[in-house]
């Protein structure tokens, strides 16, 4: 077994979703994937420990101890993320909400990391994300888009707001 970054990319939108109830369909919706791919994912996450079965019988939930550990000291060495040049996209990392703003987190006229989007409402530099419709699912979730831009910050290794995304990440996942 083969942790994915697609696996990640789930479990964040678990992590979203808080308790609701949900269904593989609804994910594959939410995350432009195929419910066939969402189905792996989840299995994968499970056999990783990254989730696991709901106490109520339901679909499985993420681990929240277990992915914050994973995230804030893995992330980074498993899925690396490439960089390209100017494009038009949806903003990430520092780039984004929550950290925009934030001191030090645009040192001059930068542009901020993007994830390559026709569609995205900022010019910036090419941040490839976990997978290939993270952009679009963003677009249709802030509350999934927070949390994958703090991710990527902790993903970026050149992030100066890499401790301020762990601490607003282990926020979110208490």
């Amino acid at each position: 077994m083969i942790l994915k970054p697609q696996d990640i990319f789930i479990c964040l939108k678990l992590v979203s979703l808080g308790n609701q109830p949900w269904t593989y369909q609804q994910l594959s919706q939410d995350l432009f994937m195929s419910a066939s791919e969402i189905n792996a994912g989840v299995r994968r996450a499970v056999r990783a420990r990254l989730a696991g079965a709901s106490r109520d019988g339901g679909n499985p939930r993420p681990n929240l101890i277990a992915l914050h550990e994973f995230l804030v000291h893995g992330l980074k060495y498993a899925f690396p993320p490439d960089r390209g040049g100017l494009t038009q996209g949806v903003p990430t990392a520092h780039g984004a909400p929550p950290l925009v703003g934030t001191p030090g987190s645009n040192p001059g006229d930068e542009p901020p990391p993007v994830w390559p989007h026709p569609h995205g409402p900022v010019r910036g530099v090419a941040f490839s994300p976990l997978y290939r419709s993270v952009a679009q699912a963003a677009l249709a979730d802030p509350q999934l888009h927070e949390i994958l831009a703090l991710v990527d910050a902790i993903r970026d290794e050149r992030s100066r707001v890499g401790n301020l995304a762990v601490r607003e990440l282990t926020a979110r996942l208490r």
